[in-house]
């Protein structure tokens, strides 16, 4: 038989309830879960294949997502490339950079888009912008490399799975750059986030 726990809301003062069981374990859904049902998860991605670094990244970005929001956190659940164009045996990996409150702003000129739930993706609060001249606040590796032996057919998919390990505020962002063994591997690449109200979760 599930028993109800009786919690405080910290933003309201409500209070509020949560599941368990009689045994003492708490009945939770996923939080992600919880943010789709919402509506708040969205997804981009460009078109355009774009080649490759050999060197670290610097100011020119693959893709940039900004957040345009006065009011809403993006929490980054997964940055990806997908390979267009292949060199047999190539080599290649995700860079991300988060940018600070204040950064630039960006051309808004990525129309792929969609929501996680099935609703209209418009709502969205986010520019998302190809090869963008950034910042280089810093680039650092994000998930594994990925390796294909194809020559000019579709080859593999990198995902970085950032699981809200980076919390985008309002008119901060992030940048996207792939490193490769040759600049022949061209990307289209892309976001899914999550734009959470900060009354919800709050980044200070």
């Amino acid at each position: 038989m599930a028993a109800l726990i009786k919690l405080t809301a910290i933003t309201s003062g409500d209070d509020v309830f949560a599941k368990g069981t009689e045994g003492g374990s708490l009945i939770t859904i996923e939080q992600r879960v919880v943010w789709t049902a919402k509506g708040y998860g969205f997804q981009a991605m460009s078109t355009a294949a774009v080649a490759s670094l050999v060197v670290r990244p610097t100011t020119v970005a693959i893709a940039t997502l900004r957040n345009q929001s006065t009011n809403r956190n993006f929490v980054i659940d997964e940055a990806f490339a997908h390979n267009l164009v292949g060199v047999a045996s190539s080599a290649f990996s995700l860079w991300l950079c988060s940018h600070p409150v204040g950064m630039g702003t960006i051309t808004n000129d990525i129309t792929v888009r969609n929501s996680l739930n099935g609703r209209n993706a418009g709502g969205s609060d986010a520019f998302f912008d190809i090869e963008a001249t950034v910042t280089d606040n810093g680039w650092f590796p994000w998930g594994v490399s990925d390796h294909t032996v194809t020559i000019t057919q579709p080859g593999g998919v990198v995902i970085a799975p950032v699981n809200g390990r980076i919390i985008i505020p309002p008119t901060g962002g992030i940048s996207l750059s792939c490193v490769a063994s040759t600049t022949g591997v061209t990307v289209t690449s892309g976001f899914r986030w999550y734009e959470v109200p900060s009354a919800e979760l709050s980044n200070t």
